[in-house]
């Protein structure tokens, strides 16, 4: 009988201790989930700029050896920092913060209420706790955006143009992005060229903060008129167009880099500047500075890469209906570079630089067809598709009130003027 007992009585404290864990496991993830919200919430927190006006807001930028760590410590336990930048790995990991980036923490009575870190000038991570429970999300960096008309004579080069009219080089490279199936920005550009831009300009806290879409933009060079105009199709996808609704873009761009100088074209006899030996070269020599970024002009499946004796470190591309282009003398390869990989129409592929047989920093540009050796600056090649007939009369009705907003706007300011 007291056998009896003392099996019953471990049973029932076997049971209780039972009883105790599940309890206790209940009230620790109860205690975890009010101070997370689930990732199922689908409750978007407000944004930082509206937690109450009687919040302390910190402002820093992150410095070297920033963690997040050492920017929250102060504020949070350190079991909770951890729980924050555990959760937060599938919207953005916390151990990727860098250098140079903003940063905010807002607090209410001393507690730490929301954190707010800039991913990049598109996106952001916002940590913010209401009602005792942090939610982790990612949103976008608002802007106050202006369409606004900028225009310019050029005198020397498209970049001192637009740097000459107050604005920032990007919108340089954003322009000759858009023409640079039709103009050449090496070879083709004369003093007196002009251009007009519509363009969205994007605003924080009152200062430029960057450049959206060109909506429309007007380039004469050497006397003949280019237009461009932004639509986006049916299916969403944007592209440029001239007025009478024909595309822009092409199957190559006309030159590989956006701004340098030709220093030999293609020709059957040159002496080289090594072996002092007449012998043809079947290419294009851009001299620019070492790094600079080399794109391939079109869309393409890389068949070599590496490097020999003579061309140093190069890139050869097939492209399609047989072409193929061929990049020389590169200091360095872009990340990711590798044989098979598919690239895009733009992409940078490379950096300029003087591997092999090479005087100076350039880049050697070939294109083939069918293994037959051409000139890249005398080929010709098929535009894409135009507007589609039934996208037409909108887009018509689009280019006569971009044009008028541009043409009705101020005379282009000639790039010798220093801007206020």
């Amino acid at each position: 009988m007291t056998c009896q007992r003392e099996i019953i009585t471990r049973v029932l404290l076997k049971k209780f201790f039972i009883y105790i864990l599940f309890f206790v496991g209940i009230l620790f993830n109860f205690g975890l989930n009010t101070v997370f919200a689930s990732k199922s919430d689908k409750n978007i927190p407000k944004p930082l700029s509206s937690i109450q006006p009687d919040s302390q807001v910190v402002k820093g930028v992150v410095k070297q050896g920033d963690t997040a760590s050492s920017l929250l410590n102060k504020y949070l336990p350190l079991k909770t920092i951890y729980e924050i930048s555990r959760r937060s790995s599938d919207v953005f990991s916390l151990t990727h913060i860098r250098k140079g980036q903003p940063y905010k923490i807002v607090l209410q009575e001393n507690n730490l209420v929301g954190f707010e870190y800039e991913i990049n000038k598109e996106a952001r991570l916002v940590v913010q706790k209401e009602n005792g429970i942090f939610s982790i999300n990612q949103a976008p960096i608002e802007y106050d955006v202006a369409l606004e008309v900028v225009s310019s004579t050029i005198t020397s080069s498209l970049f001192e143009a637009v740097r000459k009219s107050g604005e920032k080089s990007k919108l340089a490279w954003k322009l000759s992005d858009i023409f640079a199936w039709d103009i050449d920005f090496i070879r083709d550009i004369q003093p007196g060229d002009q251009f007009r831009v519509l363009v969205e300009k994007r605003y924080r806290d009152g200062k430029l903060s960057g450049y959206g879409n060109i909506q429309a933009a007007f380039f004469t060079n050497n006397g003949t008129l280019f237009k461009a105009f932004l639509h986006k199709n049916s299916k969403g996808a944007s592209g440029y167009y001239d007025e009478k609704g024909n595309s822009l873009q092409k199957a190559f761009l006309k030159a590989p880099l956006a701004f340098s100088r030709i220093t030999s074209k293609f020709t059957k006899k040159r002496l080289h500047p090594i072996f002092k030996v007449y012998r043809p070269h079947p290419g294009v020599d851009y001299a620019a500075p070492k790094g600079t970024p080399i794109k391939t002009v079109g869309d393409g499946v890389i068949a070599e890469i590496g490097y020999n004796k003579g061309m140093g470190n190069y890139i050869n591309i097939r492209h399609y209906n047989g072409y193929t282009t061929g990049y020389n003398h590169m200091c360095k390869f872009a990340k990711g570079m590798k044989k098979n990989k598919s690239v895009l129409q733009g992409e940078v592929i490379g950096y300029v630089g003087m591997t092999g047989y090479a005087t100076g920093p350039h880049l050697d540009f070939r294109m083939k067809k069918n293994g037959k050796l051409l000139d890249p600056l005398k080929h010709k090649v098929p535009a894409a598709n135009p507007v589609k007939p039934g996208e037409m009369e909108l887009f018509l009705a689009r280019t006569i009130d971009l044009s008028a907003i541009i043409l009705t706007a101020q005379k282009p300011v000639s790039s010798d003027k220093k801007s206020t």
